[in-house]
């Protein structure tokens, strides 16, 4: 799996293998051998490609192409995959979304829309100590 991340997000961001040999301190021979699989970067070098593909050290390592076509993610950065809206409007957000930013059934979550840029999803206690914190820095400035 890392021999076919390393290349694919190197062939993302249009670098020759010599480049990331640079960037990371070793051979592009070395490179070359990570990417066909035939030898494996040590965990300094997973930790520096990882760094500087902006990635997680996991999405490097594990990732696994059978999931979708687009490759390791930035971190912090999710594709949680398609869901389908119901008749009346209702979508189901998928278990790993949920998990991962503690969505919790009761919970409310404020829908904001740009035209351009589509639906955004957020947790309504996020918004409320967004305002709060708007209303304590005025309250410093008066």
């Amino acid at each position: 799996m890392i021999s076919m991340n390393l290349k694919k997000l190197r062939k993302k961001y249009k670098y020759t293998q010599e480049e990331i040999a640079d960037k990371i301190g070793v051979s592009r021979q070395a490179v070359a051998k990570w990417e066909s699989g035939e030898s494996l970067p040590d965990i300094n070098n997973c930790l520096a490609l990882a760094e500087f593909y902006g990635v997680s050290l996991d999405d490097l390592v594990n990732y696994s192409n059978d999931k979708d076509k687009i490759g390791p993610q930035p971190k912090g950065k999710h594709v949680f995959g398609i869901v389908k809206v119901g008749e009346r409007g209702q979508i189901v957000i998928p278990k790993k979304a949920r998990e991962i930013f503690n969505i919790f059934p009761g919970d409310s979550l404020l829908v904001l829309g740009d035209e351009s840029q589509g639906l955004a999803l957020m947790k309504q206690e996020k918004l409320m100590h967004f305002i709060e914190a708007i209303y304590n820095a005025e309250e410093c400035t008066e």
